[in-house]
């Protein structure tokens, strides 16, 4: 069923919310463009204009490393002052109520982690744009401290424990899915009973996989998108129209 009032998409939403013992939510870029970030598909989306860097490049080039970050600062100096939308906190007051027990997100924009979800009920497909790691030893490095030695030198930052690249902690065309989280996903997916689908276009694999495994083990699946997906068909219910209109009264 496609709904497109929003009176109506709250009421069926409520619905199977409460009907349901554990839910999980799956989390795309719609749910965040209210906060100011923007999304990869749009016309004018500034992704476009600093198109990431693919893995192998930043791997074997130096000078692709530093032009990719070149490119991420270019996006921080947008995007990185945004806060949580209507969305975020609807998703954080279920995790609180205990009624949603993981929330997996294709974001990086840490947004979950700032409405009040705790780390352990966020499971992160794409990494986290917010802090760097290094590629060799995995030791972590905080964004402010890259900056200022990238902008002082000009030169790709290096660890300053045994020398490795550092990189920005996302997950790069071209680079692995992080095993430990793609487990836990899966492992979430197959014991909810509703999983909600909000703000994905789910057209990027393997992480557009999830709804589908939700529903081979008789979850319920709700879609929650501006625009139509390649799954709506697979749904029970897909709820059409603005996110933080929709889930704005979950919030409280």
């Amino acid at each position: 069923m496609i709904v497109n009032q929003i009176g109506e998409a709250r009421t069926a939403l409520h619905e199977l919310i409460e009907q349901s013992e554990n839910i999980v939510a799956f989390t795309g870029a719609g749910i965040s463009t209210e906060c100011g970030v923007p999304d990869f598909r749009s016309k004018d989306s500034p992704w476009l204009r600093y198109k990431p860097i693919e893995f192998d490049l930043f791997m074997s080039d130096v000078l692709m490393r530093e032009e990719a970050w070149r490119r991420k600062f270019a996006l921080d100096d947008i995007y990185s002052m945004a806060q949580p939308g209507r969305g975020h906190y609807a998703l954080a007051n279920l995790v609180r109520q205990g009624k949603m027990s993981s929330i997996i997100t294709q974001n990086i924009d840490n947004l979950h982690q700032l409405s009040g979800v705790d780390d352990e009920h966020i499971i992160e497909l794409h990494g986290n744009g917010t802090y760097a790691t290094c590629l060799s030893c995995g030791l972590r490095h905080e964004i402010a401290d890259v900056r200022r030695a990238f902008e002082a030198s000009g030169a790709a930052p290096e660890c300053r424990s045994c020398g490795g690249p550092v990189k920005s902690a996302t997950i790069s065309f071209g680079q692995a899915m992080p095993e430990e989280a793609m487990q836990k996903a899966h492992k979430a997916t197959q014991a909810c009973d509703l999983f909600l689908a909000i703000g994905s276009s789910l057209v990027v694999y393997p992480a557009a996989a999830f709804p589908l495994l939700a529903t081979q083990n008789q979850a319920r699946l709700v879609i929650l998108n501006g625009e139509p997906t390649p799954l709506d068909s697979e749904a029970d219910l897909v709820l059409r129209g603005d996110i933080g209109d929709i889930l704005e009264p979950f919030a409280s």
